[in-house]
């Protein structure tokens, strides 16, 4: 809305639109024509006139208004170690906002913390959580570092949810690796793929400072942090990243006719390198055709029971996931529903021995429900692969070595050699050591054979350390008789939240 005021603060007119960027001052208030204008900017403006000419001044935001709330009402953050007999309780009481729940999962995970129950609940303007957490061993949080980044990052010290998105360890792009390039690939998966990926960087000299690799359904996504070998930083020079990026997209190009789903990217951004590679896959469309996953095939247990149903008193869609525990398990889900616009108001996670149940009440982002079958289909095939994309499939193989340029290009060489193929992998550096994690089947899917594995420690044993673990044996699936017990008995719990 436009107000026309003189210098007296007589309102003289007003108007429903906005006057151009050519009515400003020294216009004569006789050409201007009162009505309805295009403009980019939002807001009330007031003009005023004197001696015949008139000036336009837009109402001010202080830009740290929006922090008002934060600040009158700050996040309140509990670590209880009391409470409860083998878990510790984090729990979470602040404002509302897009995102956050992803967020407080995503921070909870990066401290290698098992959250092995949650209740959720932020309807309205308030978020409450109740995290149960224990460390990787099983145990109760004690370490007061870790207690204490808790009470930091999601309490009043860290003001708001903005500086989570600081603190988390693992970002994509350059200004959160110390100055590294990050590239993001995304294509067909086959056999070989990963060792000419790495030939290119070598063969350009680049070195690969950490990556994450993964592979589901015949797709596979890729971050990469490099840095030029001359000086240890950076790649610069447009023509080097542009060379580099014609070579790799012309090796994921080359295994598919259909181009859409070969892609090169540098990225500059700061996501969370999980969520982006999740969100690489569900890109290149994953989530489409069954019955290619190999471990799926091998074992009914391993598939994850996905269901959706309408809570019509209340208003939401429920998604109920049984499937088999591992970590991450539920950032996984919360991611994969934030990314395809949908908000968690309500939710309840549990494990019990190998599996894990979880609820959710969500509702689209426009408020809307799941109200078709196609919907409901989709959203079900888009959290079983998010699922299945972190599943460790075959031999488990860890090496560790002195740095070098070429390291991961030889590694993956050699596995190519014995005709193994990479499901997943992550390389990191240490200092002057590289570590890196693969896992790794035969070319047809199935387990790695004792001999391979004596070749390959013959092989590659004498420069770096080789340790080989197999994947833990699957748990008996607990017997389900009827809907009731593969749920949570949560409607009681949200009809008191909600009444």
């Amino acid at each position: 809305m436009v107000y026309i005021i003189n210098r007296f603060g007589q309102l003289i007119c007003e108007s429903d639109g906005f006057f151009d960027s050519h009515r400003f001052c020294g216009i004569c208030i006789e050409s201007a024509q009162i009505g309805r204008f295009r403009d980019e900017s939002e807001g009330d403006c007031l003009c005023f006139v004197e001696d015949g000419y008139f000036t336009m001044a837009w109402a001010y935001f202080d830009p740290e208004y929006e922090n008002l709330n934060i600040r009158i009402n700050p996040p309140r953050v509990s670590v209880d170690n009391s409470s409860c007999n083998d878990s510790t309780l984090v729990k979470v009481d602040s404002l509302n906002k897009p995102g956050i729940l992803l967020e407080l999962v995503q921070f909870l995970t990066d401290l290698d913390l098992v959250i092995t129950k949650a209740y959720i609940s932020s309807d309205g303007g308030w978020f409450m959580d109740v995290f149960h957490v224990t460390d990787q061993q099983g145990k109760k949080v004690t370490d007061s570092r870790t207690i204490d980044k808790i009470e930091k990052a999601l309490g009043p010290k860290g003001q708001s949810t903005d500086g989570l998105k600081n603190r988390t360890g693992e970002k994509v792009g350059v200004h959160s690796v110390g100055g590294h390039t990050s590239i993001e690939l995304i294509g067909r998966d086959r056999p070989g793929l990963l060792s000419e990926i790495t030939a290119i960087l070598a063969g350009l000299h680049f070195n690969v400072n950490a990556a994450e690799v993964w592979t589901h359904n015949g797709h596979v996504a890729c971050v990469v942090y490099v840095d030029d070998e001359s000086h240890s930083g950076a790649v610069d020079g447009q023509s080097r990243l542009s060379m580099v990026e014609e070579q790799l997209n012309n090796i994921l190009g080359g295994c598919d006719t259909d181009e859409k789903v070969a892609c090169t990217s540098f990225s500059m951004g700061s996501t969370h390198v999980d969520r982006r590679l999740h969100q690489l896959l569900f890109a290149g469309r994953d989530y489409e055709g069954s019955g290619t996953v190999k471990e799926v095939e091998r074992s009914s247990s391993l598939r994850p029971k996905v269901s959706i149903d309408n809570c019509e008193e209340k208003g939401y869609s429920v998604v109920t996931v049984t499937s088999r525990d591992r970590p991450k398990l539920m950032f996984d889900i919360v991611c994969t529903l934030t990314d395809m616009q949908y908000v968690v108001f309500h939710a309840a996670v549990s494990s019990d021995g190998p599996y894990a149940s979880q609820e959710y009440y969500i509702r689209h982002m426009d408020g809307c429900t799941l109200d078709t079958e196609g919907e409901k289909e989709r959203v079900i095939k888009c959290l079983e692969a998010a699922i299945h994309r972190r599943v460790s499939e075959g031999l488990s193989l860890e090496l560790c070595a002195k740095d070098r340029v070429g390291l991961l290009s030889e590694v993956t060489r050699v596995l190519r050699e014995y005709g193994l193929s990479v499901k997943r992998a992550g390389a990191s550096t240490i200092g002057e050591q590289a570590i890196s994690v693969f896992y790794v089947t035969d070319a047809s899917g199935n387990t790695v054979d004792a001999k391979t594995i004596e070749a390959l420690r013959k092989e590659i044993g004498h420069t770096m350390m080789l340790n080989v673990k197999k994947d833990p044996p699957v748990a008996k699936e607990p017997e389900v008789s009827g809907l009731d017990k593969t749920r949570f008995f949560f409607g009681s719990l949200l009809e008191k939240l909600l009444s």
